[in-house]
């Protein structure tokens, strides 16, 4: 349990530490802007957004569980559950997949909150692309 919680406290700073080092909004958009602009389908979008500015990569890769769950667990859970990932990522819904980590993830809303409708589903989109 302590390794749990210094991880989660350390993410959390590295995190918070990322954030106050760069100008969150102006660099979300800027970098969400140009990521619009060369993606082709809501996936790639997607993809590109997780990978990115997204900052999702760092905990959750496609088929394992590293700090948060897997994105094929995300999307399998979501959809068996009719969640609504969009409304989570705005920070409006409570954790279905693994409510333990939720206070890691909760770092991260700052980047999230600040991306558009457009690119909220794109992530969802690639997020549900797993599945294939």
């Amino acid at each position: 349990m302590k390794k749990i919680l210094f991880l989660s406290a350390v993410l959390a700073f590295t995190s918070c530490k990322k954030e106050t080092s760069e100008p969150t909004n102006a660099t979300t958009e800027s970098v969400s802007e140009g990521e619009s602009a060369k993606a082709k389908s809501p996936e790639e979008l997607g993809k590109q957004l997780f990978e990115g500015a997204g900052n999702c990569f760092a905990c959750h890769q496609p088929d394992q569980k590293i700090v948060g769950p897997s994105i094929k667990e995300i999307a399998k859970i979501y959809k068996d559950q009719k969640g609504d990932i969009v409304t989570f990522l705005k920070g409006n819904a409570e954790p279905i997949v693994d409510p333990s980590q939720f206070e890691v993830m909760k770092t991260n809303f700052a980047i999230t909150k600040a991306m558009s409708d457009e690119e909220l589903k794109a992530i969802e989109a690639y997020i549900y692309s797993n599945l294939k």
